[in-house]
């Protein structure tokens, strides 16, 4: 019985999810192998390597797009990633929204509430 779930993103921009990974403590390879329930694995273009026994395959389409794909049994990844890839895309959306802002001369700050995790960032006037 297989577990893999595959979701397609909005993540474009694979520098974005490589600084999102490694704000969360994780590594994005090249041409891996994501490891999944009962050792099943699926080839990736890219793999997110999780502390637990499960992975995060990337897989990237004509469209310029990723798929995510993943083994969600057991909330092993959930507890890496959150639920839905919930604070991983978050991460995704603050790292492509500053390179973005940078890449067109705004300054950013950034601020995390601590009350909820939200993000909040401010851009700036051109420098």
């Amino acid at each position: 019985m297989s577990h893999w779930v595959s979701i397609q993103t909005l993540v474009k921009d694979i520098h974005a999810l490589r600084e999102s990974c490694q704000e969360l403590g994780l590594t994005l390879i090249t041409n891996g192998q994501a490891r999944g329930y009962a050792g099943r694995t699926v080839p990736a273009e890219y793999v997110v390597q999780l502390k637990g026994p499960y992975d995060i395959a990337v897989t990237s389409h004509e469209n310029g797009m990723f798929t995510l794909t993943t083994d969600w049994w057991e909330g092993h990844v959930e507890k890496e990633v959150g639920k839905n890839y919930g604070k991983l895309l978050q991460l995704y959306g603050v790292h492509k929204t500053i390179r973005e802002a940078k890449r067109k001369g705004y300054t950013v700050s950034r601020k995390t509430i601590a009350h909820d995790g939200s993000i909040k960032l401010v851009l700036g006037g051109v420098k």
